[in-house]
């Protein structure tokens, strides 16, 4: 029986990729799930899995320290954002995933792990690539419904207003708040797909139907899944001129 082991710092994200995995692969036994780099080298040693998930970034650990340890052990690398990582991963042939993981490309992921050829990984390589800075852009937040704590894409987000030292994350049907003032969010945003358009509110982009002017030359922002106008300031406007 082919085993695995799963290594996130993300613990709502692992379950979900063993929940998949199970579906996808029911004979693939998980070994265990581990949290960090530490214990997933310690997982490695022990049980020696035919096959590991592991995260690019965990505490302790990356995922690549962790896979110089991998000996025989396939790995697939799971990863958020690290565009520049990916064709890395690519050239050594080796697997991965990117977050959140959809289960077409987790399908074709399963395929390949199937097949009995190992393919060589190039770890040095991969570190030299992962020297560079990380690619802008957050990918998950953290939030809380009710008495339950879920994790929303940033895909999902319409806008995030300010809410004194907190934040509201606005999606098409919900409305959260999070512990992080829009000062602080707003670098970790990427620019491409989310703009500030007052001093009080950040958009995707993605979500903006149309700007309208008013009589007195004011502009607001109408949302392609949401009823309510919003301001847009004239000190943010020049970036919405060629809409």
């Amino acid at each position: 029986m082919p085993t695995a082991l799963i290594a996130d710092d993300e613990p709502l994200l692992a379950s979900h990729l063993a929940s998949r995995l199970q579906q996808l692969w029911p004979a693939l036994e998980l070994v265990a799930i581990v949290h960090n780099g530490i214990d997933a080298v310690a997982t490695l040693a022990q049980c020696q899995p035919d096959f590991a998930f592991l995260d690019i970034r965990m505490p302790g650990l990356t995922g690549l320290q962790v896979a110089s340890a991998a000996g025989r052990t396939r790995v697939v690398f799971v990863t958020a954002y690290d565009e520049y990582a990916l064709a890395a991963f690519a050239a050594a042939a080796v697997d991965y995933l990117t977050k959140p993981v959809d289960d077409v490309r987790l399908a074709q992921c399963v395929t390949r792990l199937q097949q009995t050829v190992r393919p060589d990984i190039d770890l040095a390589s991969l570190l030299a690539q992962l020297q560079r800075p990380a690619a802008p852009g957050l990918a998950w937040l953290t939030v809380g419904l009710a008495d339950t704590t879920r994790l929303v894409h940033v895909d999902e987000v319409v806008y995030f207003e300010a809410s004194n030292k907190y934040t509201d994350v606005v999606t098409a049907s919900e409305r959260h708040l999070i512990r992080t003032s829009l000062k602080e969010l707003l670098p970790q945003l990427a620019p491409d797909r989310f703009a500030q358009v007052h001093r009080g509110l950040i958009v995707n982009l993605a979500a903006v139907a149309r700007i309208q002017r008013d009589l007195l030359g004011r502009q607001f922002i109408h949302l392609k899944q949401r009823s309510e106008v919003l301001p847009l300031s004239r000190s943010f406007a020049g970036q919405f001129r060629q809409m």
